[in-house]
């Protein structure tokens, strides 16, 4: 299916763990309430990890991201015929991943009453630590920028141990250049779960803040894009 249960399942499970993170942190009646950024950086650096695993043993490049995907595929990285099956993977997935963590913590969203005890839409999609739309939108193409060009230049990165060193390239990255914007590096990882928040029976839920989605979308795809150039005008 060229590569599309690859994607799909692999960011499937990228954001139930790393959404399941996120609620974990934020909502009330957990025991990891209020862990620290730590705690998400290296639980999101795994999720892609883990994510990346699965999508490279069921056929796919285990991109599990637009920005990789369109910016390699531009770049002539990646063939353009496989470019809607991997999209449709990543954006359906992202959704389901994100059905399933409201599921699995529903009781915690019926005891997080208001956005200030923890319950709003930064569980499921990123928001800005200061609105500030040049520098948010900077952040992440800068962010995205060096995640891609890392990747680009660390090859077949679904094969041995180079899953791990995707994680710990997310995990760094959230720790040097994520604290801003929330690092969303991945238009799906965003806009899949935001939308999942805003259609699902989410309780005591707020605003989805689609203002700010312009942001995670056009960022990363941004920063991908600048790494991708970058790297062919290299070799």
């Amino acid at each position: 299916m060229n590569g599309f249960n690859g994607e799909f399942f692999g960011t499937l499970i990228l954001i139930l763990i790393g959404g399941g993170c996120s609620a974990s942190v934020n909502l009330k009646r957990n025991y990891a309430h209020a862990s620290g950024w730590w705690f998400v950086c290296v639980s999101w650096g795994l999720a892609v990890t883990m994510g990346v695993y699965v999508a490279g043993r069921l056929g796919s490049a285990g991109h599990l991201n637009p920005a990789v995907t369109i910016p390699y595929a531009i770049c002539g990285l990646f063939p353009w015929r496989q470019v809607l099956p991997y999209l449709a993977g990543q954006f359906l997935g992202a959704f389901v991943g994100a059905a399933l963590v409201i599921v699995f913590y529903y009781p915690q969203f019926k005891a997080t009453k208001t956005v200030k005890e923890g319950n709003s839409v930064g569980i499921f999609a990123t928001r800005p630590a200061i609105r500030a739309a040049f520098f948010n939108f900077f952040s992440e193409v800068v962010a995205t920028f060096a995640f891609i060009f890392i990747l680009l230049n660390l090859g077949n990165f679904t094969t041995g141990m180079k899953p791990f060193i995707v994680g710990l390239v997310i995990t760094v990255i959230g720790t040097g250049l994520g604290s801003t914007t929330g690092f969303a590096l991945n238009p799906a990882r965003d806009w899949s779960p935001r939308l999942a928040y805003t259609i699902l029976p989410v309780p005591n839920k707020s605003s989805a803040e689609w203002w700010y989605a312009w942001v995670p979308m056009v960022g990363p795809l941004t920063g991908g894009l600048l790494a991708c150039l970058l790297e062919t005008a290299l070799l």
